[in-house]
């Protein structure tokens, strides 16, 4: 897992991995989620991976845009 950023000083995400079609993001409260092509399409998982390695917007664009649609809960 990368360190997330976190340029803008409050978000709820600590850190991620970018896999092939997928990412995880680890949240302040110890919860890690997978996301998936599958489970939320092509275009949210590019759209969260640029948003991760820039370190801003991560976890605002989860709650408003992905929501629950990840693919495994795995913490």
């Amino acid at each position: 897992m990368e360190h997330y950023k976190n340029l803008s000083g409050d978000s709820g995400v600590v850190a991620y991995a970018i896999r092939r079609g997928a990412i995880v993001v680890q949240f302040v409260n110890k919860s890690a989620y997978l996301y998936t092509d599958a489970s939320a399409g092509a275009d949210h998982i590019a759209e969260m991976q640029r948003l991760a390695k820039a370190g801003r917007g991560l976890s605002t664009y989860i709650s408003q845009v992905v929501r629950d649609d990840y693919a495994e809960q795995l913490r």
